[in-house]
């Protein structure tokens, strides 16, 4: 099996995190019945972890349509009635029927402080092994990251342009500046296999290759053979 060989790591395309602001009522009273109320009207009860205490609030759904509707990561400012924070979507739940979002996490980010995010890998440029025949497999869609808010992008984008069948691109091969990949570094993220199309190609080009070897080893037998003939000729009319 191939590998992608780590100095070629630099094909690995850093993307700075965007920010997205949102903005939040607290909550006057909790439970079910509110919840209920405040979904009632569109909105979305949230919990806010993370700091000395945890902070419930509401937001419109509608402010969840460019943090939810894309597979990157996004740091969100949370404005709670007019006081500023920092924060990660932590976890989202949506409606089982109508797929509308009933209720959110975030959690509270410094920039002093690592956090641990998973990051949405994502593949560009047209393989050398696929233009063969081989077939792209996608081992890892999201690697989980730690490093200081500021480092780490909103998705890893790996440039596959190079690959050919049987090569992979690994976790260790992956480089992003002052950000550490919690994942085991020969795991394999991306690699080229054998498809249908170029295992039959890869037949025929052995079988060739074989019947090309098989000749010339034959053509190279019979020189050996007439000597051999020719010498036991000479040494019976010696005899003689």
């Amino acid at each position: 099996m191939g590998f992608r060989p780590a100095e070629l790591s630099s094909t690995t395309i850093i993307n700075k995190m965007k920010t997205l602001q949102i903005t939040g009522t607290l909550r006057k009273e909790l439970g079910k019945k509110d919840a209920v109320r405040l979904r009632k009207s569109n909105n979305v009860p949230c919990v806010l972890y993370g700091g000395k205490e945890n902070i419930h609030f509401y937001t419109h759904e509608n402010s969840f349509l460019k943090l939810i509707y894309t597979e990157d990561v996004h740091l969100v400012n949370l404005n709670l009635n007019g006081k500023q924070y920092s924060t990660l979507l932590k976890d989202i739940q949506f409606h089982p029927v109508t797929d509308r979002v009933i209720h959110a996490d975030f959690i509270e980010v410094s920039e002093d402080k690592p956090v641990t995010v998973s990051l949405p890998v994502r593949v560009t440029g047209d393989s050398v092994g696929v233009k063969a025949g081989g077939k792209l497999r996608i081992n890892k869609r999201y690697l989980t990251v730690k490093s200081l808010i500021k480092n780490i992008p909103d998705h890893i984008t790996v440039d596959i342009t190079d690959l050919k069948i049987h090569d992979s691109i690994k976790v260790g091969d992956i480089s992003i500046p002052d950000v550490e990949i919690l994942e085991p570094k020969n795991v394999s993220v991306v690699n080229i296999v054998t498809s249908r199309v170029a295992q039959k190609a890869e037949e025929a080009e052995t079988a060739e290759a074989a019947a090309a070897a098989g000749t010339a080893e034959k053509a190279g037998e019979k020189p050996a053979e007439k000597g051999g003939e020719k010498a036991a000729e000479k040494t019976a009319e010696e005899k003689k």
